[in-house]
């Protein structure tokens, strides 16, 4: 089984820390994810928006699931490490020992995740300033970037917590510190939460004028001082107590990191798609769009030139592939909407013990139950009386709103499994509305998208897949590894080692084409109606809040 040429395959590990768990895969430099190994994280919620973890905790799960993925594997063909992560703010002391990021001084909850909204007076604050680096946040800078918190911590936890930090990190750039001892920052994380600018650096009159001139003062030691690009080797790779903790060779390469959803962009936008009947193909990688759908989406799109978007963050200069700028739409809740709609059906016990009875996930039943459902009807024409509008933890792209509200309208007093089929089918259509949404917003402001790459776990839902390909009238090209932002993180990993000349030239050969769904052209005037409904219903959000205005 074993061959010369299988043996001499090099391999890299990917780590990624996501919302609610840490995952590691084994991948080879063919982009085949080899072995991968997933375990949850603690998450607290001490107060509704509050939401933190511990860095501890992310740590020692790095280090069991990396342990476990390389597990009987020749460490000598492991040529590097790349992490990602969420851009959640994680805060330490000068001696690098967590510190408590909340008022009842719990030193190990000492990480403040990326959707915490606590910092909502914060960031207002911040936008009525109407500073220049906000341009290049879609404008208005959003309550999740890393900015607010630092000034509610500053404000809110001035002696606990803000005196005796000594550093603060996003969390990709706090995990390759702790592989390799070196405080150095990703451009990607300073580049795309901190508002740091690839040409400029740190803009000393923003800091000074929101009241965090202290940052200012010690040289941006706390924040970061020493910049890599992604995918750069990052000081003498792992450390010995590092190597130890994960289970890999002392100094094996560490990558400088990525936000989770830019390694998943990295993972699934450069792969060649020859043969595949693509408008994207004989296309430059600008005519491609990468969404990374889990808990939350974002959308990438990049461009040889800087594009500012309305509402859209970016642009970014080498924050995802060297040398284009980046454009990052989002959506706050995707998968986590879908969840809270099916689970707070009063049918949801029905739907679990039937999809149990079939040995069935309860999203594979809610499909094929539509289908028995839909009659002669296209599965999507169901909804033409029940319309959702999906932004129930607000709107982060292309209206930049954390005030909106989700809406749902056409309810009956019906409560079967009919009804929660319905819901379920009417939310993903509107996340899909929403993503085309944001991307006739980016089109409008001079981006050329054909065609969407889909990663990430909704990517295995083929109903929200054909529902994106429908109502974006879009190709949607799927990626032959799922884990797609695993495959990412490996691909900084390799570059680390060496093994690659380019990011460009890994992505190209590492990201690998499973399939392609086309959209249906004869339901595009269905999709262009629900679309008019969708514009509207925020219309009438705006309208009915304007009347109750002041009570």
């Amino acid at each position: 089984m074993h061959s010369k040429k299988q043996t001499s395959v090099k391999y890299y590990v990917g780590i990624d820390v996501g919302t609610a768990s840490v995952r590691a895969a084994l991948v080879d430099e063919f982009g085949t994810v080899v072995a991968h190994v997933e375990q949850p994280i603690q998450i607290w919620e001490p107060q509704p928006d509050h939401y933190e973890q511990s860095s501890a905790d992310i740590w020692a799960a790095c280090c069991t699931v990396t342990k476990k993925v390389v597990c009987g594997m020749d460490a000598s063909r492991i040529r590097g490490v790349g992490f990602d992560a969420t851009c959640s703010l994680v805060v330490v002391d000068k001696q690098f020992q967590p510190l408590a990021v909340n008022s009842e001084g719990q030193n190990y909850r000492n990480v403040i995740m990326w959707m915490d909204h606590r910092a909502v007076s914060q960031v207002d604050r911040i936008n009525a300033t109407k500073h220049r680096v906000l341009s290049y946040v879609g404008g208005v800078m959003s309550v999740e970037m890393q900015p607010p918190k630092l000034l509610w911590i500053k404000e809110n936890l001035q002696e606990s917590c803000w005196e005796k930090a000594g550093y603060f990190f996003d969390l990709p750039d706090f995990l390759s510190w702790k592989a390799t001892g070196v405080t150095a920052r990703s451009l990607c994380t300073l580049v795309c939460k901190w508002t740091y600018t690839s040409d400029g650096g740190w803009d000393d009159s923003f800091w000074n004028i929101i009241g965090l001139e202290d940052l200012v003062k010690d040289k941006y030691e706390k924040i970061g001082n020493h910049v890599l690009s992604p995918g750069e080797s990052v000081g003498k790779g792992l450390t010995p107590e590092a190597a130890k903790d994960l289970g890999l060779p002392e100094g094996i390469a560490v990558a400088a990191s990525l936000i989770d959803a830019h390694a998943g962009g990295l993972g699934v936008i450069g792969a060649d798609v020859k043969g595949h009947n693509l408008p994207c193909e004989n296309q430059p990688i600008t005519s491609r769009v990468a969404m990374i759908c889990g808990t939350s989406s974002c959308h990438m799109g990049v461009s040889e030139t800087p594009i500012f978007v309305p509402g859209v963050w970016g642009p970014y200069f080498s924050a995802m592939v060297p040398g284009l700028w980046l454009n990052e739409g989002g959506q706050s809740a995707t998968g986590k909407l879908i969840e809270h709609v099916v689970r707070g059906h009063v049918a949801f016990p029905e739907l679990q013990s039937k999809a149990a009875a079939r040995a069935q996930s309860i999203y594979t039943y809610l499909n094929s139950h539509l289908d028995l459902i839909k009659k002669s009807l296209p599965v999507g024409f169901l909804t033409v009386d029940l319309h959702v509008w999906p932004d129930f933890h607000g709107n982060r792209s292309p209206l930049t709103d954390l005030t909106l509200k989700g809406m749902v309208v056409g309810l009956t007093l019906s409560r079967g499994l009919d009804e929660l089929a319905l819901i379920y089918l009417a939310t993903i259509q509107a996340i899909a509305l929403g993503t085309r949404h944001i991307l006739e917003t980016m089109q409008a402001a001079g981006h050329h998208l054909n065609t969407l790459f889909l990663c990430g776990g909704l990517s295995k839902n083929p109903l929200f897949v054909q529902m994106h390909a429908d109502i974006t009238g879009k190709p949607v090209v799927l990626s032959k590894e799922v884990e797609s932002v695993l495959v990412g993180a490996a691909i900084l990993g390799a570059c680390a080692s060496g093994d690659f000349a380019s990011i460009q030239e890994a992505m190209a050969k590492m990201g690998r084409i499973g399939r392609v769904v086309q959209p249906n052209h004869e339901h595009k005037r269905f999709y262009d109606k629900k679309y008019e409904v969708f514009l509207k219903l925020v219309e009438h959000q705006r309208e009915y809040r304007a009347i109750m205005k002041g009570f």
